[in-house]
């Protein structure tokens, strides 16, 4: 493969590396179960599906990074 073509793909796969780390560390946590343990309160109705929505969009833009990541690495792994 070109060097430049391999460099430019390096870099790409260190920014989506870096996107999909804060995608990551942006989501809430999946701590339902503790919930009646902790106390916390409970949200309105426009609260949850505000947050369900936003979680849902965050959930969607992690994968296809994911995914643009694993690619991006077999593709730099076959031609390197």
């Amino acid at each position: 493969m070109n060097s430049t073509l391999q460099l430019i793909l390096s870099i790409l796969n260190v920014l989506v590396a870096l996107v999909l780390t804060v995608l990551v560390l942006a989501q809430n946590g999946k701590s339902e179960g503790l919930d009646p343990f902790v106390g916390s309160k409970a949200e309105t109705f426009f609260g949850k599906n505000k947050a369900r929505s936003l979680e849902a969009k965050l959930q969607k833009m992690t994968v296809v990074c994911a995914v643009c990541f694993f690619v991006l690495t077999g593709v730099l792994a076959i031609f390197a």
